[in-house]
């Protein structure tokens, strides 16, 4: 039976349940990595979207264990199943849909209904399963970069008069919102500013349980500015990490700063005993930098979309 999200105890199964099932597909990203729930109901749900799990997200369960939940990655118009893989069936593909479609559309402009859910390129069932519903897949996936953390990475060092280490102290909050507001919205002045004047949308992500200030990392340009910035979520009961955000700020782009910054994550992972990390990307621009640093693994992450 499903039900809504409820209590703070339902957040914490969740992320038990995305750890067992990350496991279970031999750390393949056929499901979420703990580290983009954490994500999600901190930015893309709490800061973009103004929504809680409580409002958004919905439980599966048998004799009280989790074996399936749904939930968008920040507001309603999209859907993510997230399932055990030893619990899968046709029924169940079907009954999270059809609640996803009850629950999670967009409204349009004309006043219809609209959602996207997503799928792994190999999963037929599911594929299926939409084809017949009548959705249709977009051309815009998500391209899943995995690098596994085995052998020595070699530094890449950024353009000269660039450094990289971790967010500092104080102040510095400020700039890296005001660069996140650039780097994010095509060198606008504006949004940057936005972004800087209230620091709340990122203490809220900070306030993440795998937010680490060691692995917030920026690249200083020479004049002190921050010229880019990643931010990596380590999870040490899989050992694995994730990136999320990557971003130049476009004055500072082409200089090597995002490779420079990734290796470092990397290397800095290493030494934490990480064996795996990855990173999503949409744009051309982004994949070319992932493919650059995490190798040719790589999976996708397709959309679906229909409207009535």
């Amino acid at each position: 039976m499903f039900r809504s999200y409820q209590i703070e105890d339902d957040f914490w199964r969740m992320r038990a349940f995305l750890r067992q099932v990350f496991l279970l597909n031999d750390r393949r990203a056929r499901s979420w990595h703990v580290a983009r729930l954490d994500y999600a109901r901190w930015h893309t749900c709490l800061n973009c979207a103004g929504v809680g799990l409580e409002d958004v997200a919905y439980l599966w369960e048998t004799d009280g264990e989790l074996i399936a939940m749904l939930m968008p990655d920040g507001g309603r118009g999209e859907a993510h199943l997230l399932v055990h893989p030893e619990r899968r069936t046709l029924a169940l593909e079907e009954e999270m849909l059809t609640v996803a479609e009850e629950r999670l559309p967009a409204i349009t402009p004309e006043n219809g209904k609209r959602l996207c859910v997503w799928s792994p390129a190999a999963d037929g069932l599911r594929q299926d399963v939409l084809t017949r519903r009548g959705y249709a897949k977009a051309d815009w996936p998500e391209h899943q970069w995995r690098r596994e953390l085995a052998d020595p990475i070699a530094p890449a060092p950024p353009a000269p008069g660039y450094t990289i280490r971790a967010l500092g102290d104080g102040l510095e909050l400020l700039e890296r919102c005001y660069a996140s507001g650039l780097g994010f919205h095509e060198g606008d002045i504006k949004i940057a500013v936005e972004n800087r004047d209230d620091p709340t949308w990122y203490l809220n992500i900070q306030t993440a349980p795998l937010y680490r200030r060691d692995l917030d990392l920026v690249a200083i340009a020479p004049d002190g500015a921050i010229a880019a910035f990643c931010t990596i979520w380590f999870d040490d009961v899989t050992r694995s990490a994730y990136f999320e955000p990557v971003a130049t700020v476009p004055a500072h782009q082409r200089r090597g700063l995002g490779k420079a910054l990734m290796t470092e994550g990397l290397r800095r992972l290493q030494r934490m005993g990480a064996t795996l990390a990855f990173v999503g990307g949409y744009s051309p621009a982004a994949n070319a930098l992932y493919h650059s640093v995490m190798g040719d693994d790589c999976e996708l992450y397709e959309p679906w979309t229909r409207e009535w």
